[in-house]
Protein backbone atom coordinates (compact mmCIF):
# COMPACT_ATOMS: atom_id res chain seq x y z
CA UNK A 1 0.00 0.00 0.00
CA UNK A 2 2.59 2.51 1.01
CA UNK A 3 3.55 2.72 -2.89
CA UNK A 4 0.67 3.37 -4.40
CA UNK A 5 -0.35 6.61 -1.54
CA UNK A 6 -1.83 9.64 -3.29
CA UNK A 7 -0.06 12.86 -1.70
CA UNK A 8 -1.36 13.87 1.15
CA UNK A 9 -3.09 17.63 0.71
CA UNK A 10 -1.71 20.18 2.73
CA UNK A 11 -3.15 23.36 4.76
CA UNK A 12 -1.00 25.98 6.21
CA UNK A 13 -1.35 27.68 9.10
CA UNK A 14 0.67 29.89 11.59
CA UNK A 15 0.14 27.24 14.67
CA UNK A 16 -1.56 24.21 14.70
CA UNK A 17 -3.07 22.45 18.22
CA UNK A 18 -3.33 18.87 19.00
CA UNK A 19 -5.57 18.67 21.54
CA UNK A 20 -8.27 19.97 22.59
CA UNK A 21 -8.31 19.42 26.15
CA UNK A 22 -8.06 22.30 28.43
CA UNK A 23 -4.24 23.08 27.54
CA UNK A 24 -4.85 22.54 23.95
CA UNK A 25 -8.14 25.00 23.76
CA UNK A 26 -6.79 27.78 26.10
CA UNK A 27 -3.76 27.88 23.82
CA UNK A 28 -5.69 28.24 20.95
CA UNK A 29 -7.81 31.06 22.45
CA UNK A 30 -5.22 33.31 24.27
CA UNK A 31 -3.29 33.42 20.67
CA UNK A 32 -6.17 34.68 19.09
CA UNK A 33 -6.69 37.21 22.35
CA UNK A 34 -2.97 38.61 21.52
CA UNK A 35 -3.11 38.32 17.98
CA UNK A 36 -6.50 37.36 16.44
CA UNK A 37 -5.26 37.19 13.03
CA UNK A 38 -2.85 34.63 13.13
CA UNK A 39 -4.53 31.16 11.94
CA UNK A 40 -5.45 29.09 14.27
CA UNK A 41 -6.12 25.17 13.73
CA UNK A 42 -6.79 22.31 16.67
CA UNK A 43 -6.91 18.97 15.79
CA UNK A 44 -9.17 16.74 18.26
CA UNK A 45 -9.14 12.68 17.92
CA UNK A 46 -12.22 12.33 19.76
CA UNK A 47 -15.72 12.40 18.06
CA UNK A 48 -16.41 16.19 19.44
CA UNK A 49 -14.67 18.08 21.72
CA UNK A 50 -15.07 16.62 25.20
CA UNK A 51 -16.20 13.48 24.49
CA UNK A 52 -12.55 11.68 25.65
CA UNK A 53 -12.62 14.27 28.57
CA UNK A 54 -12.09 12.27 32.26
CA UNK A 55 -12.11 13.85 35.37
CA UNK A 56 -13.58 14.34 38.81
CA UNK A 57 -13.60 17.08 38.54
CA UNK A 58 -12.76 19.93 41.14
CA UNK A 59 -11.92 23.40 39.16
CA UNK A 60 -9.68 25.86 40.63
CA UNK A 61 -10.92 28.63 38.25
CA UNK A 62 -7.56 30.86 38.68
CA UNK A 63 -6.46 30.12 35.22
CA UNK A 64 -9.84 30.74 33.52
CA UNK A 65 -10.08 34.08 35.45
CA UNK A 66 -7.23 35.29 33.54
CA UNK A 67 -8.20 33.53 30.55
CA UNK A 68 -11.96 34.46 30.35
CA UNK A 69 -12.55 37.28 33.39
CA UNK A 70 -16.17 37.28 32.70
CA UNK A 71 -16.83 33.57 32.05
CA UNK A 72 -19.71 33.79 34.35
CA UNK A 73 -21.48 35.88 32.34
CA UNK A 74 -20.72 33.87 29.20
CA UNK A 75 -22.03 30.96 30.53
CA UNK A 76 -19.40 28.92 31.91
CA UNK A 77 -20.49 25.72 33.37
CA UNK A 78 -19.42 26.23 36.99
CA UNK A 79 -22.76 25.41 38.42
CA UNK A 80 -21.79 23.60 42.40
CA UNK A 81 -19.51 25.77 44.30
CA UNK A 82 -17.09 23.57 46.66
CA UNK A 83 -18.75 23.61 49.86
CA UNK A 84 -17.51 21.03 52.32
CA UNK A 85 -14.05 19.26 52.44
CA UNK A 86 -13.36 15.40 54.16
CA UNK A 87 -10.09 13.50 54.49
CA UNK A 88 -10.91 10.12 55.55
CA UNK A 89 -8.72 7.34 56.21
CA UNK A 90 -10.39 4.22 55.72
CA UNK A 91 -9.37 0.45 57.54
CA UNK A 92 -11.94 -2.25 56.58
CA UNK A 93 -14.43 -1.51 58.21
CA UNK A 94 -13.96 2.12 59.82
CA UNK A 95 -13.48 5.75 58.43
CA UNK A 96 -11.37 7.93 60.49
CA UNK A 97 -11.68 11.34 59.90
CA UNK A 98 -8.50 13.24 59.10
CA UNK A 99 -7.01 17.00 59.08
CA UNK A 100 -7.97 18.01 55.54
CA UNK A 101 -4.26 18.85 54.26
CA UNK A 102 -4.23 22.01 53.21
CA UNK A 103 -3.58 21.65 49.48
CA UNK A 104 -6.95 20.18 49.39
CA UNK A 105 -8.98 22.81 51.13
CA UNK A 106 -11.50 23.63 48.36
CA UNK A 107 -12.83 26.70 49.55
CA UNK A 108 -13.38 29.46 46.21
CA UNK A 109 -13.42 26.03 43.62
CA UNK A 110 -16.24 24.50 41.92
CA UNK A 111 -17.31 20.70 41.31
CA UNK A 112 -17.66 20.26 37.39
CA UNK A 113 -18.41 18.24 34.48
CA UNK A 114 -14.67 19.40 32.99
CA UNK A 115 -16.41 17.33 29.85
CA UNK A 116 -18.65 19.95 29.73
CA UNK A 117 -16.44 22.75 30.58
CA UNK A 118 -13.99 21.70 27.88
CA UNK A 119 -17.38 21.78 25.70
CA UNK A 120 -17.60 25.86 26.55
CA UNK A 121 -14.25 26.38 25.94
CA UNK A 122 -14.26 24.87 22.42
CA UNK A 123 -17.26 27.16 21.94
CA UNK A 124 -15.16 30.17 23.20
CA UNK A 125 -12.38 29.22 21.06
CA UNK A 126 -14.71 28.67 17.74
CA UNK A 127 -15.93 31.98 18.40
CA UNK A 128 -12.77 33.87 18.65
CA UNK A 129 -11.85 31.81 14.89
CA UNK A 130 -10.13 29.20 15.74
CA UNK A 131 -10.59 26.25 13.03
CA UNK A 132 -11.63 23.12 14.92
CA UNK A 133 -11.36 20.14 13.50
CA UNK A 134 -13.00 17.11 16.18
CA UNK A 135 -12.73 13.23 14.96
CA UNK A 136 -8.94 13.74 13.21
CA UNK A 137 -6.25 12.16 14.97
CA UNK A 138 -2.45 13.56 15.07
CA UNK A 139 -0.91 10.21 13.41
CA UNK A 140 2.52 12.17 12.69
CA UNK A 141 4.49 14.80 13.16
CA UNK A 142 5.87 16.66 10.07
CA UNK A 143 9.76 17.25 10.21
CA UNK A 144 11.91 19.40 7.55
CA UNK A 145 15.60 19.93 8.28
CA UNK A 146 15.44 19.02 12.29
CA UNK A 147 12.65 20.79 12.44
CA UNK A 148 8.66 20.36 13.34
CA UNK A 149 6.37 21.91 10.41
CA UNK A 150 3.20 20.28 11.23
CA UNK A 151 1.64 17.13 11.41
CA UNK A 152 -0.28 14.53 9.37
CA UNK A 153 -4.11 13.30 10.45
CA UNK A 154 -4.45 9.67 10.36
CA UNK A 155 -6.06 7.42 6.87
CA UNK A 156 -9.42 6.92 7.03
CA UNK A 157 -10.77 3.66 6.16
CA UNK A 158 -7.65 1.42 5.96
CA UNK A 159 -8.47 -2.28 6.37
CA UNK A 160 -7.01 -4.51 9.22
CA UNK A 161 -4.50 -6.15 6.71
CA UNK A 162 -3.28 -2.20 6.14
CA UNK A 163 -5.02 -2.20 2.28
CA UNK A 164 -7.45 0.54 1.38
CA UNK A 165 -11.17 -0.18 1.68
CA UNK A 166 -13.70 1.73 -0.42
CA UNK A 167 -13.82 4.34 2.26
CA UNK A 168 -10.41 5.21 2.22
CA UNK A 169 -9.19 8.31 2.46
CA UNK A 170 -5.90 9.82 2.84
CA UNK A 171 -4.98 12.11 5.98
CA UNK A 172 -4.69 15.95 5.53
CA UNK A 173 -0.68 17.72 6.26
CA UNK A 174 -1.46 20.24 8.76
CA UNK A 175 1.24 22.53 8.39
CA UNK A 176 2.49 25.35 10.74
CA UNK A 177 5.04 27.74 11.71
CA UNK A 178 4.31 25.89 15.65
CA UNK A 179 2.99 23.63 16.58
CA UNK A 180 1.55 22.81 20.20
CA UNK A 181 1.21 19.46 21.56
CA UNK A 182 -1.84 18.65 24.18
CA UNK A 183 -2.49 15.32 23.75
CA UNK A 184 -2.72 14.92 27.64
CA UNK A 185 -1.20 11.85 29.35
CA UNK A 186 0.95 9.69 27.47
CA UNK A 187 0.26 11.36 24.11
CA UNK A 188 1.71 8.83 21.22
CA UNK A 189 3.38 12.08 19.38
CA UNK A 190 4.64 13.23 22.67
CA UNK A 191 5.59 10.82 23.48
CA UNK A 192 8.29 10.21 19.88
CA UNK A 193 8.91 13.91 20.29
CA UNK A 194 10.72 13.16 23.54
CA UNK A 195 12.88 10.39 22.18
CA UNK A 196 13.29 12.31 19.08
CA UNK A 197 14.24 15.56 20.89
CA UNK A 198 16.29 13.43 23.69
CA UNK A 199 13.88 15.93 26.15
CA UNK A 200 14.09 13.38 28.98
CA UNK A 201 17.72 13.41 28.90
CA UNK A 202 17.78 16.17 32.32
CA UNK A 203 14.74 14.66 34.42
CA UNK A 204 13.61 12.37 36.72
CA UNK A 205 11.48 9.20 35.73
CA UNK A 206 7.90 10.05 35.06
CA UNK A 207 5.36 8.23 37.14
CA UNK A 208 1.71 7.77 36.58
CA UNK A 209 -1.09 6.55 38.14
CA UNK A 210 -4.62 5.17 36.80
CA UNK A 211 -7.51 6.85 37.47
CA UNK A 212 -11.14 5.00 36.88
CA UNK A 213 -14.27 6.74 37.57
CA UNK A 214 -17.81 6.13 37.88
CA UNK A 215 -20.74 8.39 37.79
CA UNK A 216 -23.26 7.66 39.55
CA UNK A 217 -26.92 9.27 40.05
CA UNK A 218 -28.03 8.87 43.67
CA UNK A 219 -30.84 8.78 46.37
CA UNK A 220 -31.80 12.53 47.16
CA UNK A 221 -30.87 11.74 50.69
CA UNK A 222 -27.40 9.97 50.43
CA UNK A 223 -27.11 13.64 47.96
CA UNK A 224 -24.93 16.78 49.13
CA UNK A 225 -24.10 18.87 46.67
CA UNK A 226 -20.80 20.45 46.73
CA UNK A 227 -19.69 17.99 49.31
CA UNK A 228 -15.65 16.80 48.67
CA UNK A 229 -14.65 13.19 50.31
CA UNK A 230 -11.27 12.21 49.59
CA UNK A 231 -10.05 8.45 51.07
CA UNK A 232 -7.29 6.58 51.32
CA UNK A 233 -6.09 2.88 52.67
CA UNK A 234 -8.13 0.40 52.26
CA UNK A 235 -8.61 -2.10 50.24
CA UNK A 236 -4.85 -0.63 49.16
CA UNK A 237 -2.29 -1.91 51.13
CA UNK A 238 0.36 0.32 52.76
CA UNK A 239 2.45 0.00 49.97
CA UNK A 240 0.67 0.31 47.13
CA UNK A 241 -0.17 4.90 46.43
CA UNK A 242 -3.59 5.91 45.47
CA UNK A 243 -6.86 6.82 47.06
CA UNK A 244 -10.32 7.74 45.94
CA UNK A 245 -12.66 11.02 45.48
CA UNK A 246 -16.38 11.27 45.60
CA UNK A 247 -17.32 14.48 44.45
CA UNK A 248 -21.44 16.03 44.52
CA UNK A 249 -22.54 17.77 41.52
CA UNK A 250 -25.94 18.82 41.18
CA UNK A 251 -28.66 17.15 40.72
CA UNK A 252 -28.09 13.93 42.94
CA UNK A 253 -24.85 13.24 40.46
CA UNK A 254 -22.12 11.93 42.31
CA UNK A 255 -18.82 11.70 40.63
CA UNK A 256 -16.57 8.74 42.07
CA UNK A 257 -13.29 8.08 40.88
CA UNK A 258 -10.19 5.83 42.35
CA UNK A 259 -6.60 6.11 41.66
CA UNK A 260 -3.82 4.01 41.87
CA UNK A 261 -0.14 4.58 41.31
CA UNK A 262 1.56 2.80 38.37
CA UNK A 263 4.47 1.81 40.22
CA UNK A 264 2.53 -0.68 42.13
CA UNK A 265 4.64 -4.27 43.03
CA UNK A 266 2.34 -6.57 43.04
CA UNK A 267 1.63 -7.88 39.44
CA UNK A 268 -1.87 -9.72 40.67
CA UNK A 269 -3.12 -6.05 41.59
CA UNK A 270 -6.05 -5.11 39.28
CA UNK A 271 -6.74 -1.20 39.61
CA UNK A 272 -10.11 -1.54 38.01
CA UNK A 273 -11.35 -4.36 41.13
CA UNK A 274 -9.87 -2.15 43.80
CA UNK A 275 -11.88 0.70 42.31
CA UNK A 276 -15.07 -1.64 42.83
CA UNK A 277 -14.18 -3.66 45.80
CA UNK A 278 -13.77 0.17 47.56
CA UNK A 279 -17.64 0.49 47.19
CA UNK A 280 -18.58 -2.18 49.34
CA UNK A 281 -16.83 -0.30 52.45
CA UNK A 282 -19.53 0.35 55.18
CA UNK A 283 -18.79 4.01 54.72
CA UNK A 284 -19.05 3.93 51.24
CA UNK A 285 -21.56 1.56 50.22
CA UNK A 286 -24.44 3.93 52.04
CA UNK A 287 -23.62 7.09 49.00
CA UNK A 288 -24.22 4.12 46.69
CA UNK A 289 -27.09 1.83 47.44
CA UNK A 290 -30.34 2.37 45.45
CA UNK A 291 -28.62 4.67 43.04
CA UNK A 292 -28.03 4.06 39.13
CA UNK A 293 -24.35 3.47 37.82
CA UNK A 294 -24.96 5.92 34.74
CA UNK A 295 -21.34 6.20 33.29
CA UNK A 296 -17.57 4.82 33.47
CA UNK A 297 -13.94 5.67 32.66
CA UNK A 298 -10.65 5.45 32.95
CA UNK A 299 -7.45 7.37 32.15
CA UNK A 300 -3.63 7.13 33.16
CA UNK A 301 -2.29 10.38 35.28
CA UNK A 302 1.20 12.04 35.04
CA UNK A 303 2.34 12.21 39.04
CA UNK A 304 5.85 12.97 38.54
CA UNK A 305 5.81 16.77 39.34
CA UNK A 306 8.73 19.54 38.18
CA UNK A 307 11.53 17.09 38.67
CA UNK A 308 9.95 14.84 35.99
CA UNK A 309 8.85 17.84 33.93
CA UNK A 310 10.74 16.69 30.24
CA UNK A 311 12.00 19.65 28.08
CA UNK A 312 8.94 21.99 27.00
CA UNK A 313 10.74 22.87 23.89
CA UNK A 314 11.78 21.96 20.73
CA UNK A 315 12.52 23.36 17.23
CA UNK A 316 9.26 24.09 15.51
CA UNK A 317 7.14 23.37 18.90
CA UNK A 318 6.00 22.68 22.29
CA UNK A 319 4.51 20.60 25.21
CA UNK A 320 2.26 21.82 27.17
CA UNK A 321 -0.81 20.07 29.61
CA UNK A 322 -0.40 16.57 30.44
CA UNK A 323 1.27 16.12 27.60
CA UNK A 324 4.06 17.19 29.64
CA UNK A 325 3.10 17.05 33.50
CA UNK A 326 1.59 19.90 35.17
CA UNK A 327 -0.73 17.89 37.22
CA UNK A 328 -0.58 19.00 41.24
CA UNK A 329 -1.04 15.41 42.77
CA UNK A 330 -1.17 16.48 46.54
CA UNK A 331 -4.06 18.96 45.51
CA UNK A 332 -5.37 16.28 43.46
CA UNK A 333 -5.83 19.06 40.72
CA UNK A 334 -4.29 19.45 36.92
CA UNK A 335 -7.37 21.42 35.01
CA UNK A 336 -5.93 25.02 36.27
CA UNK A 337 -2.24 24.27 35.82
CA UNK A 338 -2.71 22.53 31.80
CA UNK A 339 -4.71 25.76 31.29
CA UNK A 340 -1.54 27.86 32.61
CA UNK A 341 0.73 26.04 30.46
CA UNK A 342 -1.29 26.44 27.26
CA UNK A 343 -1.72 30.12 28.55
CA UNK A 344 1.84 30.85 28.94
CA UNK A 345 3.17 28.48 25.64
CA UNK A 346 0.86 31.08 23.72
CA UNK A 347 2.15 34.18 24.86
CA UNK A 348 5.70 32.85 23.91
CA UNK A 349 4.91 31.80 20.72
CA UNK A 350 2.68 34.64 19.82
CA UNK A 351 6.08 36.83 20.64
CA UNK A 352 8.19 34.77 18.50
CA UNK A 353 5.51 34.85 15.45
CA UNK A 354 5.49 39.01 15.89
CA UNK A 355 9.01 39.52 16.00
CA UNK A 356 10.22 36.88 13.65
CA UNK A 357 11.77 34.73 16.48
CA UNK A 358 14.19 31.48 16.73
CA UNK A 359 12.86 28.14 15.43
CA UNK A 360 12.71 27.04 19.26
CA UNK A 361 10.49 29.01 21.42
CA UNK A 362 12.68 28.62 24.26
CA UNK A 363 11.13 31.58 25.88
CA UNK A 364 8.32 29.64 27.27
CA UNK A 365 10.09 27.46 29.70
CA UNK A 366 11.15 30.87 30.79
CA UNK A 367 7.85 32.37 31.02
CA UNK A 368 7.07 28.69 33.62
CA UNK A 369 9.53 29.03 35.76
CA UNK A 370 8.59 32.68 36.77
CA UNK A 371 4.77 31.73 36.81
CA UNK A 372 2.27 31.01 39.67
CA UNK A 373 2.56 27.38 38.20
CA UNK A 374 5.89 26.82 38.47
CA UNK A 375 5.90 28.32 42.09
CA UNK A 376 3.03 25.81 42.64
CA UNK A 377 4.49 22.82 41.54
CA UNK A 378 8.10 23.58 43.40
CA UNK A 379 6.02 23.72 46.72
CA UNK A 380 4.71 20.27 46.41
CA UNK A 381 7.27 18.55 44.58
CA UNK A 382 8.71 16.16 47.37
CA UNK A 383 5.35 14.90 48.36
CA UNK A 384 4.92 12.05 45.59
CA UNK A 385 8.41 10.50 46.03
CA UNK A 386 8.25 11.01 49.71
CA UNK A 387 5.21 7.55 48.64
CA UNK A 388 6.96 6.15 46.69
CA UNK A 389 10.49 5.96 48.70
CA UNK A 390 8.70 5.28 51.84
CA UNK A 391 5.07 4.26 51.53
CA UNK A 392 1.94 5.15 53.07
CA UNK A 393 3.16 5.64 56.67
CA UNK A 394 6.47 7.31 55.51
CA UNK A 395 4.64 9.25 52.71
CA UNK A 396 2.17 10.69 55.57
CA UNK A 397 4.98 11.49 58.20
CA UNK A 398 7.04 13.42 55.52
CA UNK A 399 4.31 15.35 54.04
CA UNK A 400 3.40 16.54 57.11
CA UNK A 401 6.42 17.79 57.61
CA UNK A 402 7.21 19.24 54.32
CA UNK A 403 3.82 21.11 54.45
CA UNK A 404 3.59 22.23 58.18
CA UNK A 405 7.27 22.92 59.19
CA UNK A 406 9.13 23.32 55.71
CA UNK A 407 5.87 24.81 53.98
CA UNK A 408 7.13 23.50 50.74
CA UNK A 409 10.71 25.16 50.85
CA UNK A 410 12.61 22.18 52.16
CA UNK A 411 16.14 22.21 51.13
CA UNK A 412 16.71 19.21 49.13
CA UNK A 413 14.44 17.88 46.19
CA UNK A 414 13.39 14.33 46.16
CA UNK A 415 13.71 12.35 43.14
CA UNK A 416 12.29 9.49 41.13
CA UNK A 417 14.89 6.95 40.80
CA UNK A 418 12.85 4.43 38.15
CA UNK A 419 10.12 3.74 35.51
CA UNK A 420 6.79 2.31 36.40
CA UNK A 421 7.40 -0.54 34.51
CA UNK A 422 10.37 -1.43 36.02
CA UNK A 423 9.08 -2.02 39.73
CA UNK A 424 6.63 -5.03 39.40
CA UNK A 425 8.09 -8.39 40.75
CA UNK A 426 7.64 -11.78 39.17
CA UNK A 427 4.47 -13.44 40.27
CA UNK A 428 5.49 -16.36 42.06
CA UNK A 429 7.39 -14.26 44.42
CA UNK A 430 4.10 -12.66 44.89
CA UNK A 431 0.65 -12.75 46.86
CA UNK A 432 -1.78 -13.63 44.37
CA UNK A 433 -5.59 -11.06 45.34
CA UNK A 434 -8.56 -12.82 45.24
CA UNK A 435 -11.05 -10.16 44.81
CA UNK A 436 -15.34 -10.91 45.09
CA UNK A 437 -17.09 -11.41 42.07
CA UNK A 438 -19.38 -8.48 41.09
CA UNK A 439 -22.66 -8.29 41.95
CA UNK A 440 -24.17 -6.26 38.99
CA UNK A 441 -26.26 -3.44 41.22
CA UNK A 442 -22.82 -1.86 43.59
CA UNK A 443 -20.23 -3.72 41.50
CA UNK A 444 -19.55 -4.31 37.88
CA UNK A 445 -17.29 -6.29 35.90
CA UNK A 446 -15.46 -5.13 32.96
CA UNK A 447 -17.61 -5.46 29.85
CA UNK A 448 -20.45 -4.22 31.35
CA UNK A 449 -18.23 -0.94 32.60
CA UNK A 450 -16.98 -0.30 28.86
CA UNK A 451 -20.22 -0.72 27.75
CA UNK A 452 -21.91 2.34 29.12
CA UNK A 453 -18.37 4.18 28.44
CA UNK A 454 -19.90 4.55 24.92
CA UNK A 455 -16.83 3.20 23.49
CA UNK A 456 -16.73 2.31 19.75
CA UNK A 457 -13.76 1.64 16.70
CA UNK A 458 -14.44 0.72 13.34
CA UNK A 459 -13.92 -2.57 13.76
CA UNK A 460 -11.91 -3.16 10.11
CA UNK A 461 -9.17 -0.65 10.67
CA UNK A 462 -5.75 -1.94 11.73
CA UNK A 463 -5.23 -2.79 15.59
CA UNK A 464 -4.36 0.28 17.51
CA UNK A 465 -2.49 -1.36 20.41
CA UNK A 466 0.81 -3.64 19.08
CA UNK A 467 3.67 -5.23 20.18
CA UNK A 468 7.13 -4.65 19.15
CA UNK A 469 7.76 -8.11 19.75
CA UNK A 470 4.97 -10.94 20.05
CA UNK A 471 7.18 -13.19 21.59
CA UNK A 472 7.70 -11.33 25.10
CA UNK A 473 4.13 -11.96 25.31
CA UNK A 474 4.24 -14.89 26.66
CA UNK A 475 8.26 -15.69 26.90
CA UNK A 476 8.04 -12.35 29.60
CA UNK A 477 4.36 -11.36 30.62
CA UNK A 478 3.24 -14.24 31.22
CA UNK A 479 6.38 -16.87 32.17
CA UNK A 480 7.44 -14.19 34.77
CA UNK A 481 4.70 -12.29 35.99
CA UNK A 482 1.36 -14.38 34.37
CA UNK A 483 0.33 -11.44 32.01
CA UNK A 484 -0.60 -8.45 34.24
CA UNK A 485 -1.90 -6.78 31.35
CA UNK A 486 -5.16 -8.74 31.97
CA UNK A 487 -5.34 -7.09 35.59
CA UNK A 488 -4.59 -3.33 34.66
CA UNK A 489 -5.88 -2.63 31.68
CA UNK A 490 -9.30 -1.44 32.81
CA UNK A 491 -11.28 -2.35 29.94
CA UNK A 492 -10.63 -5.95 29.24
CA UNK A 493 -8.48 -5.20 25.76
CA UNK A 494 -5.77 -7.91 26.74
CA UNK A 495 -6.95 -11.59 27.62
CA UNK A 496 -4.84 -14.97 28.11
CA UNK A 497 -6.33 -17.88 26.20
CA UNK A 498 -5.63 -21.53 25.78
CA UNK A 499 -3.11 -21.27 29.51
CA UNK A 500 -5.48 -24.23 30.61
CA UNK A 501 -4.98 -26.41 27.26
CA UNK A 502 -0.81 -25.63 28.10
CA UNK A 503 -1.32 -22.94 25.32
CA UNK A 504 -1.23 -19.88 26.33
CA UNK A 505 -2.10 -16.65 23.87
CA UNK A 506 -2.60 -13.23 24.24
CA UNK A 507 -5.62 -12.07 22.81
CA UNK A 508 -6.01 -8.14 22.12
CA UNK A 509 -9.53 -7.36 22.16
CA UNK A 510 -8.81 -3.56 20.61
CA UNK A 511 -12.50 -2.59 20.04
CA UNK A 512 -12.46 -1.91 24.03
CA UNK A 513 -10.01 0.40 24.39
CA UNK A 514 -11.05 3.49 26.02
CA UNK A 515 -8.12 5.13 25.34
CA UNK A 516 -6.63 5.21 29.07
CA UNK A 517 -2.69 4.39 28.17
CA UNK A 518 -1.87 2.84 31.13
CA UNK A 519 -0.73 -0.41 29.08
CA UNK A 520 2.14 1.94 26.97
CA UNK A 521 2.84 2.75 30.44
CA UNK A 522 3.16 -0.36 32.60
CA UNK A 523 4.11 -2.91 30.56
CA UNK A 524 7.01 -4.94 31.91
CA UNK A 525 9.16 -4.93 28.49
CA UNK A 526 7.88 -1.58 27.37
CA UNK A 527 6.38 -3.93 24.54
CA UNK A 528 3.10 -2.25 23.72
CA UNK A 529 2.78 0.69 21.84
CA UNK A 530 -0.41 2.49 21.87
CA UNK A 531 -1.05 4.35 18.01
CA UNK A 532 -3.89 6.65 17.33
CA UNK A 533 -6.62 4.31 16.09
CA UNK A 534 -8.69 6.51 13.25
CA UNK A 535 -10.60 9.70 14.10
CA UNK A 536 -13.44 9.70 16.22
CA UNK A 537 -13.19 6.19 17.59
CA UNK A 538 -12.93 5.61 21.27
CA UNK A 539 -15.33 6.36 24.15
CA UNK A 540 -18.05 8.70 24.02
CA UNK A 541 -17.93 10.78 27.62
CA UNK A 542 -21.20 12.26 28.39
CA UNK A 543 -21.26 15.80 29.71
CA UNK A 544 -21.48 14.37 33.34
CA UNK A 545 -18.07 12.78 33.20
Amino acid sequence: MAEELPPREAMEFDVVVVGGGPAGLSAAIRLKQISPDLSVCLVEKASEVGAHILSGAVLEPRSLNELIPDWKEKGAPLETPAREDRFLFLTETQAIRMPTPPQMHNHGNYIVSLGNVVRWLGQQAEAAGVEIYPGFAAAEFLEEDGRIVGIATGDMGVAKDGEPTGNYQRGMELRAKYTIFAEGCRGSLSKQLMARFNLRADCDPQTFGIGIKELWEIPKENHKAGLIEHALGWPLDSSTYGGSFLYHLSDNLLAYGFVVGLDYKNPYLSPFDEMQRFKTHPTMRKYFEGGRRISYGARALVEGGVQALPKLTFPGGVLVGDAAGFLNVPKVKGTHTSMKSGILAAEAIADALAHDGPAEVTSYTDRVKSSWLWEELQSVRNIRPAFQKWGRWGGLAYSGIDTYIFRGKAPWTLHYDHGDHETLIPADKAQPIKYPRPDGVLTFDRLSSVFISNTNHEENQPVHLTLKDPSKAIDVNWNRYRSPEQRYCPAGVYEIVGAEEGNPKLQINAQNCVHCKTCDIKDPTQNINWVTPEGGGGPNYPGGM
